[in-house]
């Protein structure tokens, strides 16, 4: 291992190189080295036409993380499961200036345990029915010319989707500890994400391993079991000053993040915008029929639900993030993917074989577009790019499902008399209910034949998916029929025991 610059380590990537990244969204990004690689191409004009492969796009959408990368030439390539925070980079791909596919978050994670195994790809039943099928478009972005990566196979009778390994050149990885050795420790790093199979992958490829970090100590200061990727397979090291280093990019540090004693703030509910309120209350009621289950929550509304589990007093459920976070209260905005007294860590890829063999009970997760039939989008919207992220692997396998959100957007707005009963429902300029979703993240129709249980949780009412369709269940006190029909822009059914939706802000 040798310890060495940011600029010495972007002088070592050659062109035409295919890179992994490491980090989680907002968490654990090593930003000198993109920073290095982006002012090295600025300045030379090398390296150029890179591949990025990642998992959970890190970024801050104002310019951190991936979206350093994000110029004409350096990237020419990037296949990724969740772009939502780097914006320009998502733009590039939608614009059709890279060639780029978006692919589950869970199966990129599991991938570079097969490309370090040099196995053909990752085969699996997510992403069936999706847009990521190429039967849906194979997960291709931008480029309508660009062929999808994905193949369908058959196994003793069933279909699955054989996502294919790919030869890596570097690794860009983050830990908190480098010894002289190059053992490295993720001590106060807030996850664990995918360091030591990106690692294992890209040494197997023959490729090189970078690591940032803000410590180097005398080989033997490290106790093994905190070493999360072994020396032999650290080529290089940079140390980054404390500045550079945050945990997250919401939070420079906090300790509760790695320990179980810390004290934690607690969330404030009541100055968020009452719709909001309204369907984080009415969700984590839910949590009432599921005893000790383990749960996932998802970004926006669904990250409220546990603060409001804890003000209706219900316990004993265990909450989970896809980048390997157990336990705890998880963290949002730009901490998401971090959790305050955690439970546990472990691998990113390793949570979401759990995830991906039914082990969720119940997840609560946004959604941006609703259509008739139920179905959901919240990947792509036009040309704005979020990407599915670990969405399609926890709807494929939760065996219970709550998508949770308002009817509209961009300017909805509710209020609430003192008797409890909505007033002065403004509707947004933008529908979220619409005729047919504008790219097929969740298939309802599929869900159903899984024998999944699914509702959609709105400020106005409770619907459950029957084979016919949306049917409200429950309606807040205060709303019409009328109402709810005239902000859904298709028909539905009206259950025969309609009841009121409960809620407590």
């Amino acid at each position: 291992m040798d310890i060495i610059t940011a600029s010495q380590a972007a002088a070592l990537i050659a062109d035409g190189s295919t890179v992994v990244s490491g980090g989680f969204g907002s968490c654990g990004h090593p930003d000198l080295l993109t920073q290095a690689l982006r002012r090295s191409f600025l300045q030379t004009g090398s390296p150029n036409t890179l591949t990025l492969l990642f998992a959970a796009g890190q970024g801050d959408k104002a310019g951190r993380g991936l979206d350093q990368l994000a110029l004409d030439g350096l990237v020419v390539k990037a296949i990724g499961g969740f772009w939502g925070l780097c914006p320009a980079l998502a733009e590039m791909a939608v614009q059709g200036r890279l060639q780029a596919h978006n692919w589950p978050q869970g199966v990129i994670s599991k991938l570079f345990s097969k490309i370090a195994a040099h196995e053909p790809g990752l085969i699996t039943r997510i992403g069936l029915g999706t847009f990521v099928d190429p039967e849906h478009g194979g997960g291709v972005i931008g480029s309508q010319q660009a062929q999808s990566l994905v193949e369908p196979i058959t196994i003793k009778g069933q279909r699955y989707l054989l996502y294919p390994t790919l030869p890596l050149d570097y690794a860009l990885l983050r830990g908190s500890v480098s010894d002289e050795c190059g053992n490295i420790s993720l001590e106060s790093e807030t996850s664990f994400m995918d360091v030591l199979a990106q690692a294992q992958a890209v040494k197997n490829c023959g490729g090189k391993v970078i690591v940032q970090v803000k410590k180097i100590t005398a080989s033997g200061n490290l106790k093994p079991a905190d070493v999360k990727i072994p020396g032999f397979l650290v080529d290089y090291v940079v140390l980054a000053q404390d500045a550079e280093h945050p945990q997250t990019y919401g939070r420079h540090h906090a300790v509760g993040y790695t320990q179980r004693t810390a004290a934690v703030e607690p969330v404030v509910l009541d100055t968020l915008p009452v719709a909001r309120r309204i369907i984080a209350s009415r969700a984590a009621r839910e949590l009432h029929r599921y005893p000790h289950a383990n749960i996932n929550l998802g970004i926006g509304i669904p990250a409220l639900i546990g603060a409001y589990a804890k003000r209706l007093g219900i316990e004993g459920f265990t909450v989970s993030v896809e980048s390997g976070v157990v336990g705890g209260i998880p963290d949002e905005g730009l901490c998401f993917g971090a959790s305050l007294n955690p439970h546990a860590i472990i691998d990113q890829a390793a949570l979401f074989d759990f995830y991906d063999g039914g082990g969720l009970d119940v997840a609560f997760l946004g959604f941006g577009e609703i259509d008739k039939a139920g179905n959901v989008n919240v990947s792509r919207f036009g040309t704005r790019l979020p990407g599915a992220g670990g969405f399609i692997n926890i709807s494929q396998t939760a065996k219970h499902l709550f998508f949770c959100g308002t009817t509209t957007a961009d300017g909805a707005t509710v209020s609430l008399g003192h008797d409890g009963r909505l007033e002065q429902i403004r509707s947004g300029r933008i529908s979220k209910f619409v005729e047919r979703v504008g790219h097929l993240t969740f298939n309802a129709p599929e869900a159903l034949r899984r024998g999944q249980q699914v509702t959609y949780i709105t400020e106005v009412g409770v619907f459950r998916l029957h084979p016919t369709g949306l049917c409200l269940v429950e309606l807040a006190a205060g709303v019409s029929l009328e109402t709810v029909r005239t902000l859904v822009n298709f028909p539905i059914d009206v259950s025969p025991d309609l009841e009121v939706m409960t809620f407590s802000l």
